[in-house]
């Protein structure tokens, strides 16, 4: 029989490029849920997204970077800083960038836990990407 819960520590994580090309961490998830570490290197500018289904809780812990998002009429510019949360909501179409000397770095929930790769599509953001994405364009 397996555990009701896990437990993982973070050196131990598998780490991938998610489809914006950041560098994610894959943390513990439960059938609600899933969780991940997000790290943008400095001057880097991710992939601009909208995600199909699932809807997303963010904490920035390190570095300092702008966000966009753009959900219908409705359109944010966001600055970034360790302590600052948001949400991005299914649908909504969004956008980071790490400003700072230090990697941008958050931590994130994604509900329902994140289903694969086609999760993501590529759309027009406000800024020129400048890393590669974890998936063939």
């Amino acid at each position: 029989m397996s555990k009701p819960f896990a437990t993982l520590r973070e050196g131990d994580a598998p780490v991938v490029t998610a489809p914006d090309g950041s560098e994610v961490t894959i943390l513990p998830s439960l059938a609600g849920g899933s969780m991940a570490r997000f790290r943008l290197r400095p001057a880097a500018v991710a992939r601009a997204i909208v995600h199909r289904t699932v809807e997303e809780i963010w904490v920035i812990t390190a570095g300092s970077g702008q966000m966009w998002r753009k959900l219908g009429d409705i359109e944010e510019l966001t600055g970034l800083a360790p302590g600052i949360s948001l949400t991005i909501p299914a649908g909504c179409r969004f956008q980071f960038r790490c400003d700072g000397d230090v990697p941008l770095e958050a931590v994130a929930v994604t509900m329902p836990p994140w289903p694969g790769e086609d999760e993501a599509v590529f759309v027009e953001g406000p800024w020129t990407a400048t890393v590669e994405t974890g998936r063939p364009a």
